[in-house]
């Protein structure tokens, strides 16, 4: 019979309670209490709702208006412990056998039940945090293949599930990563900011996180276990060619045969896992890689929303302060400013010092008189030349679109509809400007007659090759 099957059909009613979270705090206790018994059969029932009791009397259980379990049962602190026993029996998460020698009952986790109670163990705890220990698991596998005298192939089964573990922990780690960054995103004022990175630094993920990014045990044991594999690999060539050659020597149907042909196969299946577990680590180094680039990615979509809020200000809170970032950046900004003094009807100036300003002593002593001696005024020197030439006015790239829009074919020409605002002839100049100062790179520049276009802009004809 499977192990599916077994499972009773009320045993899913645990999860449909509104008492869920305390069943699972239960279950937890019991079980770690009953791994550090020394019954051999069990908990006795009154063992499992003292522990119950305990969990009770520490933790801070909320009650409602009305504490009713699934059948109806008014729920108490005093009675909780053995209702919940009896719904953990009726429910198949218990199993109850009577031991004679003690003269009661004792309860034991059935085997589709322990699988749930350790997964809630796991989540209920925080502090779980396996990544290093997986890292280190890979590794520790493979050595143990490379010493083992019998090459026992199930450790290097037990190296493919520990990378297959680690790639799933990385796989949840930029999941929670991602909603991390995403709530943080979605906040629209600064409380709600304080508040998602409060939490993430008390989450869990962020300590594996930093456990696992900031260690040199990711690399290290990376390349350590990719030199066991390689080790590994050559040896197990190396066997299977002397059985191969052993073979050959021996009797077929002789028991030495087939155990020499067992061999054989096993060198084979050895290098099948281990061309597995290789796989596997690449996986988990582009998982790894994957991971830093994504927290990049999500840091600047929060970065981003975190300046918006301080720029922009609150989403619909303080519109005041939209206010003023949006008359900062207005061109009409002192017509606005009169026009809401007329509309709000300031009577008195803006004062720099008013009676709520923050009082500050001044300082009662002479400034001392320090007299300056006088210079002389030089002449117009070369340096005052530059005040002749013209400053840069565009950026590049406003520069290199003007000549990309007059270029055929690598040649700029000027023509009479080149120029069409003063602009553009400024844009021309600063283009004219940059061939002759790369003229020795081998640009060939023409200057033409001048000419004028119907907007009354004067200028000469220019074309410039290459440059």
């Amino acid at each position: 019979m499977s192990l599916i099957n077994r499972i009773p059909h009320d045993f899913y009613k645990l999860f449909t309670s509104k008492y869920t979270e305390y069943y699972m705090t239960f279950l937890v206790a019991i079980y770690d209490a009953m791994e550090q018994s020394y019954s051999v059969l069990g908990l006795t029932e009154k063992e499992c709702r003292a522990v119950m009791n305990e969990r009770i009397a520490s933790a801070a259980i909320l009650w409602d208006a009305e504490n009713y379990d699934e059948d109806g049962v008014f729920l108490t602190r005093s009675n909780m412990a053995s209702v919940c026993l009896k719904h953990f029996e009726d429910w198949g998460w218990l199993k109850q056998d009577y031991d004679e020698t003690l003269n009661s009952y004792v309860v034991t986790f059935p085997e589709y039940s322990q699988m749930y109670v350790e997964l809630f163990a796991r989540l209920l705890d925080e502090s779980d945090s396996q990544e290093r220990e997986s890292v280190l698991a890979i590794y520790s596998y493979l050595y143990t293949y490379s010493v083992d005298a019998e090459k026992n192939n199930e450790i290097l089964k037990s190296a493919l599930n520990a990378s297959k573990r680690l790639v799933r922990m990385l796989v949840n780690m930029q999941d929670g990563m991602r909603e991390y960054f995403d709530e943080l995103s979605r906040q629209k004022d600064f409380k709600g900011i304080q508040d998602v990175l409060v939490k993430e630094i008390n989450n869990s993920d962020s300590r594996k996180y930093a456990i696992l990014t900031t260690t040199d045990s990711f690399y290290r044991y990376k390349e350590a276990v990719r030199e066991l594999i390689v080790k590994n690999l050559d040896e197990n060539e190396a066997r299977r060619r002397q059985k191969e050659r052993e073979l050959t020597a021996l009797e077929p149907g002789t028991p030495p045969f087939v155990r020499c042909s067992r061999a054989i196969g096993l060198c084979d299946e050895a290098a099948d896992i281990m061309f597995r577990i290789e796989r596997q680590s690449d996986v988990i180094e582009r998982r790894y890689n994957k991971l830093i680039e994504q927290k990049t990615v999500f840091a600047g979509r929060a970065a981003a929303r975190i300046r918006y809020i301080m720029q922009e200000g609150a989403d619909g809170d303080d519109r005041t302060a939209v206010f003023v970032s949006l008359l900062g950046r207005s061109g009409r900004k002192d017509e606005i400013v009169e026009a809401l003094a007329e509309r709000v009807g300031i009577s008195a100036p803006h004062h720099l010092m008013s009676p709520d300003s923050l009082y500050m002593r001044r300082a009662s002593g002479r400034e001392e008189f320090a007299p300056q001696a006088v210079e002389q005024e030089s002449g117009a020197g070369p340096e005052e030349m530059d005040s002749f030439i013209l400053k840069p006015l565009y950026t590049r790239r406003e520069i290199d679109t003007f000549r990309k829009k007059n270029e055929t074919d690598g040649v700029f020409r000027v023509s009479a509809d080149t120029v069409r605002s003063v602009e553009d002839l400024e844009k021309l100049f600063f283009v004219w400007q940059e061939a002759t100062e790369k003229a020795e790179s081998g640009g060939d520049i023409e200057l033409g007659e001048e000419q004028e276009n119907s907007s009354g802009f004067r200028y000469s004809s220019l074309t410039i090759r290459g440059g």
